[in-house]
């Protein structure tokens, strides 16, 4: 499935440039345009699922697929000494963009607090 209005499903199409680190048969990923950190990727499933919350038992295959491609990349890419992985979900997780993605971010020494402590 493509939504036709979805900045994800046009990269993937390419219709939108991007710095492309891997493709295959089902994902894509590719450099962030405003990286956090030296190592800043979004890994993609080329199929447009929105959110985690449209996730079905069917996408268990790509949800993994995903996961298992995080480590290479982060790797080849010199976050070999650790990485974190971020997947925001709908508004009050700061989801952006309405298709499913990780964010892969790591480089020497640049990650701070996972977040910051306090009063909840």
């Amino acid at each position: 499935m493509h939504d036709p209005n979805c900045i994800f499903c046009k990269i993937v199409a390419g219709e939108i440039p991007c710095r492309k680190a891997h493709e295959d048969a089902e994902a894509m990923a590719f450099h962030d345009i405003r990286p956090l950190a030296p190592v800043h990727l979004l890994v993609i499933p080329k199929r447009h699922i929105a959110t985690l919350y449209d996730a079905t038992p069917a996408d268990e295959g790509i949800l993994g697929r995903l996961l298992v491609l995080a480590p290479v990349l982060a790797k080849a890419q010199g976050a070999g000494d650790g990485f974190r992985v971020i997947m925001n979900t709908g508004r009050v997780g700061r989801q952006e963009v309405q298709h499913i993605h990780l964010h892969v971010i790591g480089g020497p020494d640049t990650l701070g607090p996972m977040l910051p402590r306090g009063e909840h």
